[in-house]
């Protein structure tokens, strides 16, 4: 299992790898891949996946994990440059959004509750009460990978869904956070629930914010990734 990030507002290595506020990133498994959010910009997101050898062609899922712009706003493009896949996006989502993806004649699947997407990959099914997100989550011989787009409902809220659904510890938490802005003590806290629960490698992306990363960094060493467009992570 690999996973790239082709979207991300953390500044990239490479110069021909363009940042910008958002999150989205490919998830390749068992010679399957899904594309998870895309960004804000369509432009931006065909250009990192041109530039890091993604075909649009080669995407067979879309899973969108909720409605905000820079996690939505690059589908257009996607499905633009591939209509033959299906996209799987939180059943709260407009009627006019879901209309759209169809008339594209992509395949669309409305999710409420935990679904499989493909053998050992599911959703978590959509959280939250005001913001309703949807995470990914597959199984590996080491415990569970949990992706998140924004974590709106709480990253530890996140997690915890996640193992109880399916069955093992989480191994690997990887994307937006939602703790950009939080204080030390709040972040501390978190990153004591991640250990509680088993987590031994950490990504934070996008919406976790420079201090989380630093304190992150701090309590997992090793088991810390960098995160940024272009970052390519291997994964048990």
């Amino acid at each position: 299992m690999a996973l790239t990030i082709v979207y991300d507002n953390a500044p990239a290595d490479d110069p021909a790898l363009r940042s910008d506020w958002g999150f989205g990133c490919v998830v390749d498994v068992d010679k399957r891949r899904i594309l998870f959010d895309t960004g804000e910009s369509g432009d931006i997101l065909l250009s990192n996946m041109k530039h890091l050898g993604v075909d649009p062609a080669s995407i067979d899922v879309v899973v969108i994990s909720h409605i905000h712009s820079d996690h939505a706003g690059g589908l257009r493009a996607i499905l633009s440059a591939n209509s033959k896949l299906t996209v799987y996006v939180p059943s709260s989502f407009p009627m006019d959004f879901k209309r759209s993806i169809e008339k594209t004649g992509a395949k669309l699947v409305e999710v409420t509750a935990s679904r499989e997407i493909m053998k050992g990959v599911f959703t978590t099914g959509e959280m939250g009460k005001h913001i309703r997100e949807q995470a990914l989550v597959a199984r590996t011989e080491r415990g569970l990978i949990v992706i998140t787009g924004c974590a709106h409902p709480g990253i530890v809220e996140v997690v915890k869904r996640a193992a109880a659904l399916g069955g093992a510890k989480p191994y690997a938490v990887i994307g937006g956070f939602h703790t950009m802005g939080l204080s030390d003590a709040r972040l501390e806290k978190i990153i004591s629930s991640f250990r509680d629960a088993g987590v031994k490698r950490v990504a934070p992306c996008h919406c976790s914010g420079n201090r989380a990363r630093q304190l992150f960094l701090k309590a997992y060493g090793e088991g810390y990734i960098d995160a940024k467009p272009g970052s390519v992570i291997q994964l048990p």
